[in-house]
C-alpha cells in the first residue's frame, strides 16, 4: 500500500498521507509553514468542534443542510470533542493570520470522517462550512474556548485557591508577626490580615476575569468575510448561539456588531489583561511565601513549606521552596503572552485581525498555566505550610517599630531615640522603654501589646 494518496483543490493536485482524516488544503499548510513545532492547542481543536456541531445543527434546523448529513458532521464533531483524532490537526500556530488553514483542516477531517460513516459524500467547504467563513469562525473560536476553559478550568482552581486561604486563615489567622514595608520590619500584623490580603487579590482578580467573559461571549459566528453576513442564513447566528450553549453549558450571544468583532481582538485583549492581574496577583504571593520561608537558620524562617523534594545536586539537605518558584515563572509567561496579544491585537487591518492563531495559541495558555498555578499553590504550598512560632515570636519581640505606638504618649522624637537603643542593644523594645520613659512595665505591656496594634487606631 502507498504511504501517500492524491488529493485536489482548487490549486490543483497533491500528495497526502494514505491515513491522514485531512485533505489537500491542510496538506498544502503543513507543506508551507514548517516554522516551530507547535500546534494549536487541544482546547482550541475541542472549541473548533463545538462551533462546526452547532453550525450543523442550526444549518438543518433553519432548512438548509439534509438531516442526515447535519447528523453525521454533528457525530464526527462529537468525536473530537471527545478526544479522538488529535493528531490529525498538525498545522503550525505560525500560519495565515485569519487561522483559514486551521479552520479548513477542521472542515477537511469532520468531512472526512462523516462520509465514512454514511452513504453521502460531505463536503468540507459546502457542508461542514456553510454559512460560515474562517473570518467568523476563528474569532469565534478563540472565543469559545477561552470561556469554556475560563468557567471550567480557571474559576474551580481559583475557588480552590481562595477556600484554601480562608481555612488557613481559620487555623493560624491569630498569630501575630512582623509587618514589613521596603522589606524592613514595621509593625505587626496577623496572619489573617496577611493571608486576607492574598485572599482579595485572588477574588478581586477573580471578579475582573468574570467581568472581561461578558464581552469575550458575544461572538462573530454569522458575520462571514468581513462582517456582513454574506451566504448565512439572517437567522443564523441567533440559531447558532443558541445551539453552542445549550451543548457547551454556557451562555453564548451574536455580537451586535459582526464588523467589530471580525477586525479587532479587543475583548481578548481585555481578558488577557485581567489574566496579567492575576499573574501579578500571584508573583506576590508566591514571593511573599518565598520571603516568609526563607532560611532555615539565615533568614527569615517564618514559615515553613512542605518538602518536596531535594533542593540541590550538590548540597545535602536544602530543600528549596519549588512551587512558588513555579507560580512565579508562570506569572512572567503569562505577562509576556500578554504583550504577544496585545501586539497581536494591534494588527486589526480594515475588516479583519491577521494574528488570530498567536493570539489563540497565548490566551489558551495563560487559562491554563494560571489555573494550574493556582491548584498548585492552594494543594503544596498554602495548605500545608507550618508557622515557626520561636523565630516569629524572637524578631516580634525586638522589633523597635514598636515603638510606632508610644509616640501620641511620648512624642515622635522620644520614640526614636528609644527605637535605636533598642536595636543597637539588641533589646526587646519593652526593656528600654521602661528604662527610657516613666510609664510603668504594666502600661508599657498594654501600649506595646502587638496583638493589639495590628487592630489599628490610637
Amino acid at each position: 500500500m502507498s504511504e501517500f494518496r492524491t488529493e485536489s483543490d482548487s490549486m490543483g493536485e497533491l500528495q497526502v498521507p494514505t491515513d491522514a482524516l485531512y485533505q489537500a488544503q491542510t496538506q498544502r499548510a503543513v507543506n508551507n509553514f514548517r516554522i516551530s513545532d507547535l500546534v494549536m492547542p487541544k482546547q482550541f481543536i475541542t472549541a473548533l468542534a463545538y462551533i462546526k456541531q452547532a453550525a450543523a445543527q442550526s444549518n438543518y434546523e433553519l432548512g438548509h443542510l439534509s438531516k442526515n448529513k447535519a447528523q453525521l458532521i454533528e457525530r464526527a464533531c462529537q468525536e473530537i470533542i471527545d478526544g479522538q483524532h488529535l493528531e490529525h490537526f498538525p498545522i503550525d500556530i505560525f500560519q495565515t493570520g485569519s487561522g483559514t488553514s486551521t479552520n479548513m483542516n477542521a472542515n477537511e477531517v469532520i468531512a472526512t470522517l462523516a462520509s465514512r460513516y454514511g452513504d453521502e459524500v460531505i463536503h468540507p467547504n459546502d457542508d461542514v462550512n456553510m454559512g460560515q467563513s474562517s473570518n467568523d469562525v476563528i474569532p469565534t473560536t478563540i472565543a469559545v474556548s477561552s470561556v469554556i476553559n475560563v468557567v471550567y478550568e480557571l474559576f474551580p482552581a481559583l475557588d480552590q485557591l481562595s477556600q484554601t486561604l480562608e481555612r488557613k486563615k481559620s487555623e493560624i489567622g491569630e498569630i501575630v508577626k512582623t509587618g514589613r514595608t521596603h522589606l524592613m520590619d514595621a509593625m505587626p500584623v496577623t496572619f489573617a490580615q496577611t493571608l486576607g490580603s492574598w485572599q482579595h487579590q485572588v477574588d478581586s482578580a477573580m471578579a475582573g476575569i468574570r467581568y472581561s467573559l461578558e464581552g469575550v461571549s458575544a461572538l462573530a459566528q454569522g458575520g462571514t468575510a468581513v462582517g456582513t453576513g454574506i451566504n448565512a442564513d439572517p437567522l443564523f447566528a441567533e440559531q447558532f448561539c443558541k445551539n453552542l450553549s445549550a451543548n457547551v453549558g454556557v451562555r453564548f450571544v451574536p455580537s451586535k456588531n459582526f464588523f467589530y468583532n471580525i477586525g479587532s481582538q479587543d475583548t481578548i485583549v481585555a481578558l488577557s489583561g485581567q489574566l496579567k492581574v492575576l499573574a501579578v496577583a500571584q508573583m506576590k504571593i508566591a514571593n511573599d511565601l518565598r520571603w516568609m520561608n526563607s532560611g532555615p537558620l539565615a533568614g527569615l524562617g517564618e514559615i515553613e513549606l512542605e518538602a518536596l523534594q531535594p533542593g540541590s545536586s550538590i548540597m545535602p539537605g536544602k530543600v528549596n521552596p519549588v512551587i512558588p518558584e513555579a507560580a512565579a515563572m508562570v506569572s512572567a509567561q503569562v505577562i509576556g503572552n500578554d504583550a504577544t496579544i496585545t501586539i497581536a491585537g494591534q494588527s486589526g487591518n480594515f475588516e479583519l485581525n491577521v494574528m488570530l492563531p498567536v493570539i489563540a495559541y497565548n490566551i489558551l495558555q495563560s487559562i491554563e498555566l494560571l489555573a494550574n498555578s493556582s491548584q498548585a499553590l492552594a494543594d503544596k504550598a498554602i495548605r500545608s505550610f507550618k508557622v515557626k512560632h520561636t523565630n516569629i515570636d524572637k524578631a516580634l519581640a525586638k522589633n523597635p517599630i514598636l515603638v510606632t505606638a508610644l509616640n501620641p504618649v511620648i512624642g515622635y522624637a522620644k520614640a526614636a531615640k528609644i527605637a535605636k537603643q533598642a536595636y543597637q542593644d539588641g533589646r526587646p523594645i519593652l526593656d528600654v522603654a521602661e528604662q527610657e520613659t516613666d510609664l510603668s512595665r504594666s502600661e508599657l505591656e498594654a501600649l506595646l501589646n502587638p496583638a493589639k496594634l495590628t487592630q489599628g487606631g490610637l
